[in-house]
C-alpha cells in the first residue's frame, strides 16, 4: 500500500534558537518545534521533567470530598472496595490505591469484573455482591463515568461510591459521593488527558497533601502508575511525560517483586517505553483477555518474589495462549476477508462462532493496519454476539456506531476503539447499515501518512547526534519516535532476513555506507537491485554488534530517487 509522505514546516531560525539555548543538536531542536515545544519553560519540562512539575490535585473535580470521605473511612475502619478494569491501566490502579490505603490502616478489598462473564465497568451483580458482603464504600478506578444505573443501585443497597475514571462522561454524571474525572464539562484541572492510574495517583497525593506525609510516600508508586500510564496509550506530554520519565527510572530500580519478575520474564536489556508496551503490557493484558485477572493483580500485591516468579509463569502461559488463539483468529480472518472480497468495500466486518472475545480486539487492529480499513470483529456465542472494531483517521467510528444504535444491544469506546454486543439476528442489517456510512465517508480516498521530521544528511548520521535524541524518550502517543528522510542513497547490498520477512541493506552516500533494517519489508527484495538510488525514510538508531557501536536506520518505507 502506498503512504503519503509529509513533512513538517519548521522555522530554521528558531531551531538554531533552542539549539544554541539549551545546548542540544539540530536535529533534537527540529523535533521539538514539530512537536510544537517551543516555549522555553516548556522545552525545559520536556527535557528535563522533575516531582516539583506535578499540578495541584484539588484542582480537580470533588478531590476534596473524595479525600475527607476516604480518611473517614480509615479513622473508622469502615469496609471499603476498590473496583477497577482487568487491562494494564486498571489493575495498576488498583495496585496503587490498595497498597497506598493499607499503609495508612485501612484493610481494602478489590473487585475486578470478569472480562469474559462480565464486561467493561460496574454491573449490578458485582454491585450486590459486594454489598452482602458488607463493604460501605466503594472506589471506583478507570471506570464508573458511564455507571449511573449502577451507582444508584449501590446507594440504594446502603453503600457510598467514589467514581475516579478517565473517561468520557455521558451528559448526566453519576450520583456518586465525588466523581473525579477531568473529561468533565466543569473541570479546571490544567490537563485532561491522564490514564486511569493517572487520577488513581492524583488521588494519593491529595491524599497524602492532607495527611502531611512525606512525598515519598506517594511518589514510590510512580514505577507502577508509568507502567499503566504507558500502556494505557494516553499521550505522552504534560503529566503524564513526568510521570512516564520519573516512572521509567524507578522501575529499574523497582522494588516491587512482580515488576522485577516480568521485567526479567521480558528480556529486555534496557528498561524504556517498549519494554513495557512490548514486554511487560501484553502478559498482563493476556491475564485479562484469557479470564484471569485476579493473577495480574496478585502479581503486583505481592512482596513475595518466589510466589511472583510462579504468578509470572503463569503470565507467560496466558500470554502464549492468547498468541495461539490470536493467530488462529487471524488466519481466518484472512481466508473470510477473501471468500467474502472485503478488501474491495471500505470497511471489514466479520463474524464467527468460534472466536475468542478476549482477543478479537487485537485481530481487528492488525486487519485494520494491514488494509488500512475500519473493522469489527464479533463472535457469537448462541444468539449473542460480542465484538471489538478499530479505525484508521479520519473516521469516526464509535460515531458511527451511533448511527447504528438501532441494531446494537450496548456499545461504548471512541473515535478510534469500540466494544459492542447485538443480537445475532441483527447482525446483516448491522453490516448493512454500518458499511453504507463507510461509502458515504468516502475511506477509500484515506491513506497511510507518515509525518517526517526532517531531511538528513551524512553529516546527521552520528552516535552524538542519535544518543543525543534519546531525550525525547519515552516515546509513545503524541511523543512519537522522530523520523527522517535521507535522498539518493546507493544500494550496495540487499537481502532478505527471517525467511523473507525481514528486509537488510547497506546503502552509500558517496564512499560512506550506511546500514539499513527493514521490519516486514522483505518483499522489497524484488522490487529493487544492488545500484538502484533510492530514498529511504526511518528512525536513526545505534546498532551494538561485538562492543562495535554504529548508527543504523530503522527503515518505515523507501522510494526510487528520482
Amino acid at each position: 500500500m502506498n503512504k503519503k509522505w509529509e513533512f513538517y514546516n519548521s522555522d530554521e531560525n528558531k531551531i538554531k534558537e533552542i539549539s544554541e539555548k539549551f545546548n542540544i543538536s539540530e536535529l533534537l531542536s527540529t523535533v521539538l518545534i514539530n512537536r510544537d515545544i517551543v516555549d522555553e519553560e516548556v522545552v525545559k519540562l520536556f527535557l528535563n521533567p522533575t516531582r516539583n512539575d506535578f499540578h495541584d490535585p484539588y484542582l480537580m473535580p470533588d478531590m476534596k470530598i473524595a479525600v475527607d470521605r476516604i480518611i473517614k473511612a480509615i479513622k473508622n475502619q469502615e469496609k471499603t472496595i476498590i473496583y477497577g478494569d482487568y487491562d494494564v491501566d486498571g489493575i495498576t490502579s488498583i495496585t496503587v490505591l490498595t497498597k497506598f490505603l493499607k499503609e495508612r490502616g485501612l484493610e481494602v478489598g478489590t473487585y475486578i469484573p470478569n472480562r469474559l462473564d462480565e464486561g467493561y465497568g460496574l454491573n449490578k451483580e458485582a454491585i450486590k455482591q459486594i454489598a452482602d458482603e458488607g463493604y460501605k464504600l466503594i472506589i471506583t478506578v478507570d471506570c464508573g463515568i458511564s455507571g449511573t444505573v449502577e451507582v444508584d443501585y449501590a446507594y440504594e443497597l446502603g453503600m457510598e461510591v467514589i467514581v475516579t475514571d478517565h473517561h468520557e462522561p455521558l451528559e448526566d454524571l453519576p450520583k456518586a459521593l465525588a466523581v473525579i474525572d477531568c473529561k468533565r464539562k466543569d473541570n479546571k484541572y490544567p490537563f485532561n488527558s491522564l490514564a486511569g492510574v493517572g487520577v488513581a495517583f492524583k488521588l494519593i497525593q491529595a491524599i497524602g497533601m492532607k495527611l502531611e506525609l512525606e512525598e515519598k510516600e506517594y511518589l514510590k508508586y510512580l514505577d507502577i502508575v508509568c507502567i499503566g500510564t504507558i500502556s494505557d496509550i494516553v499521550p505522552l506530554v504534560d503529566e503524564n511525560r513526568v510521570i512516564a520519565k520519573l516512572g521509567l527510572k524507578l522501575v529499574e530500580q523497582t522494588r516491587s517483586p512482580g515488576v522485577r519478575a516480568l521485567l526479567n520474564a521480558a528480556g529486555y536489556n534496557q528498561v524504556n517505553s517498549n519494554t513495557v508496551s512490548f514486554g511487560i503490557a501484553p502478559r498482563i493484558n493476556a491475564c485479562g483477555r484469557m479470564g484471569h485477572e485476579r493473577d495480574a493483580l496478585d502479581l503486583f500485591l505481592t512482596e513475595n518474589i518466589v510466589q511472583a516468579n510462579s504468578i509470572t509463569e503463569k503470565l507467560n502461559e496466558y500470554n502464549k495462549q492468547r498468541q495461539n488463539i490470536e493467530k488462529r483468529i487471524f488466519e481466518e480472518a484472512l481466508l473470510k476477508i477473501e471468500q467474502e472480497k472485503n478488501e474491495e468495500k471500505n470497511a471489514i466486518v466479520l463474524g464467527s462462532e468460534n472466536w475468542h472475545h478476549g482477543v478479537i480486539g487485537i485481530v481487528s487492529s492488525k486487519i485494520t493496519e494491514l488494509y488500512f480499513k475500519p473493522s469489527i470483529l464479533i463472535c457469537f456465542e448462541e444468539n449473542k454476539g460480542k465484538g471489538s472494531g478499530r479505525s484508521v483517521p479520519g473516521f469516526d467510528l464509535h460515531g458511527a456506531l451511533c448511527n447504528t444504535s438501532e441494531y446494537l444491544e450496548k456499545y461504548g469506546g471512541h473515535e478510534m476503539a469500540v466494544g459492542l454486543s447485538l443480537k445475532k439476528e441483527n447482525f446483516e442489517k448491522f453490516k448493512i447499515a454500518f458499511q453504507k456510512i463507510t461509502e458515504q465517508a468516502n475511506i477509500e480516498e484515506l491513506v497511510p501518512v507518515i509525518k517526517i521530521d526532517k531531511e538528513i544528511t551524512l553529516k546527521d548520521i552520528t552516535i552524538e547526534n542519535v544518543k543525543n535524541l534519546k531525550l525525547l524518550e519515552p516515546f509513545g502517543e503524541s511523543n512519537k519516535t522522530p523520523i527522517f528522510i535521507y535522498r539518493n542513497l546507493k544500494i550496495d547490498s540487499i537481502r532478505a532476513l527471517s525467511e523473507g520477512k525481514h528486509l537488510k541493506l547497506t546503502l552509500k552516500d558517496g564512499n560512506a555506507i550506511i546500514n539499513a533494517i527493514g521490519f516486514n519489508m522483505g518483499k522489497y527484495t524484488e522490487e529493487y537491485l544492488i545500484g538502484d538510488r533510492i530514498d529511504v525514510i526511518g528512525l536513526l538508531e545505534i546498532n551494538s554488534f561485538n562492543g562495535i557501536e554504529n548508527v543504523q536506520i530503522n527503515m518505515k518505507d523507501l522510494r526510487k530517487s528520482y
